[in-house]
């Protein structure tokens, strides 16, 4: 490239930097190696001579072409795919052939059309499938000025098609070549293959691509001496827009917008990769919302349950109570006088009376509500599996392939896996059994230890009868005394008042420190619940909105990349 003005130079300047800030954010966003190389390829070419990429099927004519182009037989031509290999053409002193890698030739040829551009001879798109992605991958997106040669006895074919479409998304400025025109007889046969490839071209690129008929043969020939067939080969219409289009002008601009071309496809590639993920993270997001909901109204729901379920122990001990208030109405008569004076008689009566089975009925609905507890912590985890399940299942019907590069399908799929699993073990191993022994063992402990009492190896029934029965001593024990020390007879209608008083206050201690110490280590252990189930997915929700955070950046720069792209585009045109 010649020396540039200051215009020229800021504007390279401002499509490097454009250019090197996608190719860093590209790289964190854990793009394909592929488009990496490409978008690199394409910065460094800025550097480079203009390079005109000459592709198309095997037995088009693109060597003859080429020949015909430089005036030469320079490269090999025939009817079977004779380019095996990508052929870079520079300027050179001496005709040379260098192998630089495989599949790829670079040839020296002293031609001055080659003084300025460098001219890439490609394998048959339809012959050779490794070169054709080699031209795919690394050719198209550095090139300049792609001439795509059709042969007119079978322009367009369906390949020829496919091959457009990726060059077409790499933005890249197109010139179509229709070759071996002269195995037609007439004018309107020419022109009727150029109306064909014309519409296709139009439908195919959304555009209409300059469109060039010519024989390549004749024109080599003409050049070689044969005069008469240079009108025939309608060579010089498209060797005249070539050169115009590789004045030094017009070089600049195509060597400006091609890697603009490039960015802006891998702009739009990752823009769309990136739309699909966090259209993805917010059906996750949706599902984790649901997993919230779902467990808000469980907690709601054990809780309404709960309360429910803890009034029939509740009433129990009311009717304990009420028992308790017969008991001393009976009992506290002049007529008992003398049962009233034995402490032992008085306590047993007061146990089979008032406190009789309570303890073993408090136990069987304590057990039906442990049971309750377990079913419902249990189902809630099923429920939680299952909704796991179904994401998982969405999640590959939808995006198997489909998201593109990088970590992101991989990581979420394992992830959600993880998470999937550890909710399908806690289903397959909750002992049911289990469960409800260790609540039953939190459940007496709490009892006991707000009772201060030693636990051992009695049940909650057990502690209920030790408390009720302290209940029965304190009470009976302090009215006997309190009647004794009376010495009367007239007083036994006030101790049987205060004996209902005390006993009122004792059975009410009784039963708010039973509902209590049962309510509050229940809902400790409803917590507990939800706070395994948040652990077990608390890494999806960390990865999803971790992701969705990035993604959201990505996409914001994306979208300011493709901004700055198209004014750097308006600016190079204008």
């Amino acid at each position: 490239m010649r020396l540039l003005n200051d215009r020229q130079e800021n504007l390279v300047k401002e499509e490097r930097r454009i250019l090197g800030e996608l190719q860093i954010a590209l790289v964190q966003f854990g793009a394909e190696a592929n488009d990496n190389q490409a978008l690199t390829e394409s910065i460094a070419q800025l550097d480079e001579l203009f390079l005109l990429v000459v592709v198309g099927e095997f037995n088009a004519g693109k060597s003859a072409f080429i020949n015909a182009l430089l005036g030469s037989k320079l490269l090999t031509e025939g009817v079977t795919p004779t380019t095996t290999q990508i052929n870079i053409l520079r300027y050179g002193n001496d005709s040379e052939r260098t192998l630089v890698k495989e599949n790829q030739l670079v040839v020296t040829l002293p031609v001055d059309w080659l003084a300025d551009i460098s001219i890439v001879d490609t394998p048959g798109t339809n012959a050779i499938i490794r070169s054709h992605e080699a031209i795919t991958s690394e050719f198209i997106p550095r090139s300049d000025l792609v001439l795509f040669i059709t042969s007119a006895d079978r322009p367009f074919t369906e390949s020829e098609r496919l091959f457009l479409e990726r060059i077409r998304d790499w933005g890249k400025k197109i010139v179509v070549v229709i070759n071996k025109i002269d195995i037609f007889e007439s004018d309107a046969d020419i022109q009727q293959v150029v109306d064909f490839v014309t519409d296709n071209a139009f439908a195919l690129l959304d555009l209409a691509p300059e469109i060039f008929p010519i024989s390549a043969r004749q024109a080599l020939k003409a050049k070689q001496g044969e005069m008469s067939l240079w009108g025939l080969s309608r060579f010089e219409p498209l060797e005249n827009y070539i050169r115009q289009k590789l004045d030094e002008k017009s070089r600049f601009q195509l060597k400006l917008l091609n890697p603009l071309g490039v960015g802006q496809h891998l702009v739009d590639r990752y823009h769309s990769i990136t739309s699909a993920r966090l259209d993805l993270l917010k059906d996750d997001i949706g599902m984790l919302a649901d997993v919230e909901t779902q467990l808000g109204i469980y907690k709601e729901d054990m809780s309404r349950d709960f309360n429910y379920r803890m009034s029939d122990v509740e009433n129990l001990l009311y009717e304990m109570e009420q028992r308790g208030q017969d008991f001393f109405d009976t009992t506290f008569r002049l007529v008992r006088v003398r049962d009233l004076f034995s402490k032992e008689r008085i306590r047993m009566a007061f146990e089979q009376q008032v406190i009789a089975d309570a303890p073993q009925k408090i136990e069987v609905k304590i057990n039906e509500l442990i049971d309750w507890m377990v079913d419902a912590d249990f189902r809630q985890w099923q429920a939680v599996n299952e909704h796991l399940a179904e994401r998982r299942r969405a999640y590959q019907e939808r995006i198997v392939g489909d998201l593109g590069p990088g970590n992101f399908t991989i990581d979420r799929e394992r992830m959600m896996d993880s998470v999937g699993r550890e909710a399908q073990r806690v289903v397959d191993t909750y002992d049911k059994a289990s469960e409800a022994r260790a609540i039953a063992a939190g459940a007496q402990e709490a009892v006991a230890a707000s009772a201060v009492l030693g636990v051992g190896a009695i049940g909650l029934g057990a502690l209920v009868s030790v408390l009720a029965s302290t209940v029965a001593a304190d009470v009976t024990g302090i009215l006997l005394a309190t009647f004794i020390a009376a010495l009367g007879l007239i007083i036994i209608p006030a101790r049987r008042r205060q004996g209902k008083n005390e006993m009122h206050k004792k059975i009410s201690q009784l039963r708010e420190q039973l509902s209590d110490t049962l309510r509050s280590h229940f809902e400790r252990e409803m917590q507990r619940s939800l706070q395994n189930i948040h652990v077990a997915i608390a890494p999806y929700t960390r990865f999803v909105r971790a992701e969705q955070g990035n993604l959201t950046d990505v996409q914001k720069f994306l979208e300011n990349s493709r901004l700055e792209l198209k004014r750097l585009r308006e600016m190079i045109e204008a």
